[in-house]
C-alpha cells in the first residue's frame, strides 16, 4: 500500500517533485565539481613540490647562511704572468659552495638516528665561475718623425697601441650527490634519458651526469668530457628533470664535490625520509630540537612559497568554492522543505480525509518522508551526472595554470640544488579534476539529507492535520 500510494502521488505531482530535485541536483553538483577541482588542485601542487622536492623526500635540513658568508666567497682570481709567453691562452676555475652553510656529514649521521626518520642522505650545492681567455701585449710604435730620443733622459719617443685582454666567463652549477643512496637526493626528482645513473661503487670516481637542458646548450652527451678546476669527468648520462626545473647543470659523486670545493666532510643539504608521512610534523619538531642551529623545511612549507595562477584558483577553490557549496547547498535544502511543507498545506483535504478514513499520524507523516527521500534521491542522482560531466569538462579541457617558486635563497627555506635557490621559477601544470568514491558517496549522502530535511518539513506539517481540517475544505 505504502509503495503503490507512493507511486500514484508522485506521478501526479512531477512538476513539484522535479522542481525539488533539481534543487538538490544543482547543490549536489556544485559539491562534486568544487572538490574534483580541489583534489586536481591538490594533485597539481604536489607534481610542482615533487619537482623542487624529489620522489622519497620528506623533508630537508639546512643551515641559514651568515652575512659573512657571502664576503668570505666572493670570487678572486689570479693569472700567472707570462714575460716569454704573454699571449698565451689562461684559465681558472673558482669553486664555491652557494646557498647554505655548510654541515658536517657527522650531521647527517644524527638526524639520520633521530625518532620517525628512516633515511637521512647529504648533498653539496656548488656553483663553479670558469674564467679563460687571453691577454694581448701591445705594440710599441715610435713617434712620426722617424724615431729618436728625447733630449733630457734619451729615452725612445713613441706610444704602445693594441694589446689588452679578451676573456670569458662559464657560470654553472654543480651538485654532489651521495651515491651510495640513490633514493634520496636531488636526481630523484629527474629521469635518465640517456645514459646511467651513478652506481654505489663510484663513490669517489671521476664520472659525472648532465641536465639535459645544459648539455644540449653545451653539446655534451654521454661519453663526453668536462672539466672541472683541472679534472676531468666523464658524462655518463643524461638527466631530464621531470618538471623542467633542473636542481644542478651537473651532478658528481659528493667525495668528489667536497674535495674540489674544500669541503671534506662538508655537506648544504640534508634530504630526510620519514617512517611515516602521516608524522611529518612531529619528526619535523624532533629535528629541530635535537639538531640545534638547522632550518627543517617540510612540502608544507613549501607549498606556501607556491604562487601564480595555481595557488589563486587553490584558494578560489578551497575558500570561495567552498562556501559557495555550502550557500547553494542550504538554499537548495531550504527550497525542498518549503515546497514539500507548502505541498502539504495543498493535500490538507487528502490527508485528511486519510486520517478520517482511520491512518494514523505516523502513517501520513512516513508517506510524506518516503516522498521526499525519493525526491532527494532522484535530486543525487541528476547532480551526480552533473556533477560528473562539470569534472570530465573541465579534465578534457585541462586548463594550464602557471606556479611560481619563489627562490628559497640564502635563507633556507628552498630544497634541492642551486638552481632552486638562485632564483623564481615558472612552471605550467594542466588542471585535472578526478572524481573520487569518497566524493561519490559524499554526494549519495547529501541526496539522502536532502530528502530527510525535506521530508521532516512535509511530515512535521502533515502530522499537525486534523480529520476536521479536510472538512472545512469542503465547499
Amino acid at each position: 500500500m505504502f509503495f503503490t500510494y507512493l507511486r500514484r502521488e508522485l506521478r501526479r505531482r512531477r512538476k513539484a517533485a522535479l522542481v525539488v530535485a533539481s534543487g538538490l541536483a544543482l547543490g549536489i553538483a556544485l559539491v562534486i565539481v568544487v572538490n574534483s577541482v580541489s583534489s586536481g588542485m591538490g594533485k597539481a601542487q604536489d607534481k610542482v613540490l615533487q619537482s623542487l622536492y624529489g620522489l622519497g623526500t620528506d623533508m630537508t635540513v639546512t643551515k641559514a647562511a651568515s652575512p659573512t658568508t657571502g664576503t668570505s666567497q666572493r670570487p678572486r682570481f689570479q693569472f700567472d704572468a707570462k714575460d716569454n709567453d704573454s699571449d698565451a691562452e689562461q684559465s681558472t676555475d673558482r669553486v664555491m659552495v652557494q646557498g647554505f652553510q655548510t654541515l658536517s656529514t657527522a650531521t647527517v649521521s644524527k638526524v639520520g638516528k633521530q625518532s620517525g626518520v628512516s633515511d637521512a642522505v647529504g648533498g653539496l650545492s656548488l656553483q663553479v665561475i670558469k674564467v679563460s681567455g687571453q691577454f694581448t701585449r701591445g705594440q710599441f710604435q715610435q713617434n712620426g718623425n722617424g724615431g729618436g730620443f728625447s733630449r733630457g733622459g734619451g729615452q725612445p719617443q713613441g706610444e704602445v697601441k693594441g694589446g689588452g685582454a679578451d676573456f670569458d666567463v662559464n657560470n654553472y652549477s654543480v651538485y654532489g650527490t651521495d651515491v651510495t643512496k640513490p633514493a634520496l637526493g636531488p636526481l630523484t626528482s629527474s629521469k635518465i634519458s640517456s645514459g646511467r645513473t651513478f652506481t654505489t661503487s663510484e663513490a669517489n670516481a671521476k664520472v659525472a651526469v648532465v641536465d639535459s637542458a645544459y648539455a644540449k646548450e653545451k653539446k655534451l652527451k654521454v661519453g663526453s668530457t668536462v672539466t672541472i678546476k683541472g679534472v676531468k669527468f666523464k658524462v655518463v648520462g643524461v638527466a631530464t628533470a621531470d618538471s623542467g626545473d633542473s636542481a644542478a647543470n651537473l651532478y658528481i659523486p659528493l667525495t668528489q664535490a667536497q674535495t674540489l670545493s674544500d669541503s671534506k666532510n662538508k655537506v648544504t643539504t640534508i634530504y630526510v625520509k620519514a617512517t611515516d608521512s602521516q608524522q611529518i610534523d612531529s619528526v619535523k619538531s624532533t629535528i629541530q630540537k635535537n639538531v640545534s642551529g638547522t632550518t627543517v623545511t617540510t612540502s608544507a612549507d613549501l607549498a606556501d612559497t607556491v604562487s601564480g595562477s595555481l595557488s589563486t584558483a587553490s584558494s578560489l577553490a578551497t575558500n570561495v568554492g567552498k562556501w559557495l557549496s555550502i550557500a547553494v547547498l542550504v538554499a537548495a535544502f531550504l527550497v525542498a522543505g518549503l515546497l514539500t511543507s507548502s505541498a502539504v498545506s495543498r493535500r490538507v483535504r487528502e490527508f485528511g480525509t486519510l486520517k478520517a478514513l482511520g491512518w494514523k499520524s505516523g502513517r501520513v507523516t512516513r508517506q510524506v518522508v518516503g516522498e521526499a527521500m525519493v525526491n532527494g534521491l532522484l535530486g543525487g542522482a541528476l547532480g551526480i551526472a552533473l556533477g560528473l560531466a562539470g569534472a570530465y569538462t573541465v579534465t578534457a579541457i585541462s586548463p594550464t595554470l602557471q606556479a611560481q617558486m619563489g627562490g628559497g635563497g640564502g635563507g633556507g627555506g628552498g630544497f634541492g640544488g642551486p638552481g632552486r635557490q638562485a632564483a623564481a621559477k615558472t612552471l605550467d601544470v594542466a588542471l585535472t579534476a578526478p572524481v573520487s568514491l569518497t566524493t561519490v558517496a559524499l554526494a549519495v549522502g547529501l541526496a539522502v539529507a536532502g530528502g530527510l530535511i525535506a521530508g521532516a518539513f512535509g511530515g512535521w506539517r502533515a502530522s499537525r492535520l486534523r480529520p476536521a481540517d479536510a472538512l472545512r475544505r469542503v465547499e
